[in-house]
């Protein structure tokens, strides 16, 4: 088996400091802070005010969890895994719109509704989530009452949602405590709870309902009721008809890629930051590992929040406190190849999520080769499959070797593999993924407001996880530095104004 290394672009360091103007260093090169650097040169384009930017990764590749791989020599076409994210919503626009920006729009590959459909594990078997399951509850009726994945019980207590009157506060809540006070017990434990509380890794009884999936709450104030609200706006976006989810031909990694190509400032790779502080005349110092140093005028951290919080430290102690409240736990992900003759079940949909009643060691799986069929050759079926989670926590600190022969005896029991896979490929990423627990979003305002006036923060330790979400807070804080230096820019180009004009006199 051949894998070919993810994209790593060179370094194109620039004597940023010693360039007139305005400068703005982000810290970061993941995709928060390379957006970030983006709409700060689109707007230094547009509005031709003197700045420049500087973007310091520790790392020796951009994109921070976003990186594919490719797989040789197992006949046919290339294999292509996904280290982080396999693909983005088209329902935050802004990942969407950048891509249109760089002109990626050739390379855009959009997934079938028909490779959607999603399984639960419900007492050891497979059972299809109801047609029309919208995350948390149904838009259909029919589906719901026919589904195996509920008892008469949890059907009826479902349908007596649009019946309990709405919650009247603005205090936030657990998924949890939202979930069983809607639509009941079942509906957590069958499906929001694997589903739901599986896009961000956490327990359903602490995760924020209003920092991860605030569009709930949104349709029990507007409509009184979730269903009702999920029906009305349902038929609104199925007068869009756009897919769901976008991904790249080439994988997630061409979008930092093309990113990393467009952008003209200064880039540094293994340039580790330790420190930033206000300096004497107003502007900050940012201290490199190496012993460098970088004056700025704004600097926008892109960091995780713990690393973040180190950086801080010294300049905003209450603020460094705030952001190590922000927890932080690891998740996991092996990829196994198979001939597809070898597999008994029919892998038609997306794949499986599993309720951590169910006692499983895995927390559920993709079937990458039917989600998105370009992803392997006709003849080999790649499977994802997701371990880390708040019940299988231990398994991430198992070896390859103990991990590879867990995940074999789970596929046997869920879906009748016997056969030992073509190739296998292990991602972990430890202490990488936030936990947006219950009050995250008011920390997330007692940080911006204790960190010193010029210093702003973006990426997935506060806003949204996803690429969408990353992709828009780096655009957000990019309009906060443009808004905040506008008057020094406009300062710097009136003083350059005013020397010409002396030398021509």
């Amino acid at each position: 088996m051949n894998i070919q290394p993810p994209f790593t672009a060179p370094d194109r360091t620039q004597e940023a400091s010693s360039e007139t103007g305005a400068h703005v260093v982000i810290i970061g090169g993941g995709v928060a802070g390379l957006s970030a650097a983006w709409y700060v040169q689109r707007e230094v384009a547009r509005r031709s005010p003197p700045l420049h930017y500087s973007v310091l990764e520790a790392a020796d590749r951009w994109g921070g969890k976003i990186r594919s791989e490719r797989v040789e020599d197992i006949g046919g076409a290339p294999i292509l895994l996904e280290a982080g994210p396999d693909a983005f919503l088209t329902r935050k626009p802004w990942a969407l719109d950048l891509a249109h920006e760089l002109g990626l729009d050739d390379h855009l590959l959009f997934i079938r509704s028909q490779n959607l459909r999603t399984y639960t594990l419900l007492r050891g078997r497979l059972a299809p989530l109801p047609e029309g399951w919208s995350l948390l509850a149904p838009t259909h009726w029919k589906p719901l009452l026919t589904s195996p994945v509920f008892s008469l019980r949890g059907k009826a207590r479902i349908c007596l949602e649009p019946f309990i009157p709405p919650r009247h506060s603005d205090e936030d809540e657990s998924l949890a405590q939202f979930v069983r006070r809607r639509l009941g017990v079942e509906a957590l434990d069958r499906i929001a709870e694997p589903l739901m509380a599986g896009v961000y890794n956490a327990p359903a009884d602490q995760q924020s309902l209003r920092a991860t999936f605030p569009q709930f709450a949104a349709l029990e104030r507007d409509y009184g009721s979730v269903i009702r609200g999920l029906r009305a706006t349902s038929r609104e976006r199925d007068t869009k008809s756009v897919a769901p989810f976008v991904s790249f031909d080439a994988g997630t990694e061409l979008l930092v890629e093309r990113l990393v190509a467009r952008l003209d400032g200064d880039l540094r790779l293994r340039s580790e930051v330790v420190s930033v502080a206000p300096d004497a005349g107003g502007a900050f110092d940012v201290a490199l590992r190496d012993g460098g140093r970088l004056r700025a005028d704004a600097v926008v951290m892109s960091t995780p929040a713990p690393i973040t919080a180190g950086i801080m430290r010294g300049a905003a102690p209450d603020g460094a406190d705030l952001l190590m409240g922000i927890g932080y736990t690891g998740i996991g992900s092996l990829y196994l190849g198979y001939r597809r003759h070898d597999i008994p079940h029919a892998l038609e949909g997306a794949g499986v999520v599993i309720p951590s009643s169910e006692g499983r060691r895995i927390d559920g799986m993709t079937w990458v080769s039917s989600k998105w069929p370009t992803r392997a050759p006709k003849d080999v079926a790649l499977l994802r499959v997701f371990f880390g989670g708040p019940a299988t926590r231990q398994a991430l600190e198992l070896d390859d070797a103990a991990l590879v022969a867990l995940v074999r005896a789970e596929l046997s029991t869920i879906l009748g593999i016997q056969a030992p896979p073509l190739f296998h490929r292990v991602f972990r990423w430890q202490e990488a993924y936030p936990q947006y627990t219950v009050g995250h979003l008011k920390r997330v305002e007692a940080i911006e407001r204790a960190l010193p006036a010029g210093v702003y923060v973006a990426g997935s330790s506060y806003h949204g996880v996803g690429v969408p979400d990353c992709v828009w807070q780096g655009q957000e804080a990019a309009r906060r530095v443009i808004a905040a230096l506008a008057p020094l820019t406009h300062a710097s180009a009136q003083r350059k104004i005013d020397a010409e004009e002396g030398r021509s006199a």
